[in-house]
């Protein structure tokens, strides 16, 4: 007899989980009667569904909290942008900037272990018109920063201008200006953030 296996998503809540089925194909040949053959294949699907669910309900109900951080790192990045610069810079801060800022909250969460992240948060509202902050990490245990994510707009003569984007550690007391990268604009003026 053979078992094939099906996959299903199930939302319970507010929650997802994948259900794994289990469904033996029908070999009838090698049971004496259809009820020989039904009790086999309810047994051996049932307890592998449920070492399957119970497996699984372990693995995905626990948040996952980095991946969390990196989600915001990139939606508050985008609002940062306003649609009239994401619209240009977007490609290249998703290939270029963003697994950078990623790579600095993996090295974040590395330090700080599982227990400390969960207490993590992003801001909500990068700052507008000519300021430097995108978002910042924040210990909610503390309220205070663990680190800050900013781009500053630099205009090099006869060049144009570029996005400077760095950040700070709680570490150096955000003295220390970190670099992720830079993206052109033009030579002309970019918008406000935000805009």
């Amino acid at each position: 007899m053979r078992i094939k296996e099906k996959i299903s998503l199930e939302t319970i809540g507010d929650k997802k989980f994948r259900v794994r089925l289990f469904e033996a194909e029908d070999n009838k040949d090698t049971f004496s009667s259809k009820a020989e053959f039904d009790q086999a294949t309810e047994v051996r699907a049932s307890e592998a569904t449920f070492e399957s669910y119970e497996t699984m309900l372990e693995v995905e109900t626990e948040p996952d909290y980095l991946r969390e951080l990196q989600e915001q790192a990139k939606i508050q990045s985008m609002l940062k942008f306003g649609p009239r610069i994401a619209e240009q810079v977007e490609d290249e801060f998703s290939a270029v900037i963003l697994p950078k800022m990623e790579s600095v909250l993996e090295e974040l969460a590395a330090e700080a272990g599982d227990e400390a992240v969960r207490y993590y948060g992003i801001t909500e509202q990068p700052a507008k018109g000519y300021g430097e902050r995108i978002f910042h990490v924040t210990d909610y245990r503390t309220e205070e920063d663990v680190v800050q994510f900013h781009v500053r707009r630099d205009n090099r003569p006869l060049e144009g201008y570029y996005f400077n984007f760095h950040y700070h550690l709680q570490n150096d007391d955000f003295r220390e200006h970190h670099n992720l990268g830079e993206i052109y604009w033009d030579k002309n003026t970019p918008p406000k953030w935000m805009a």
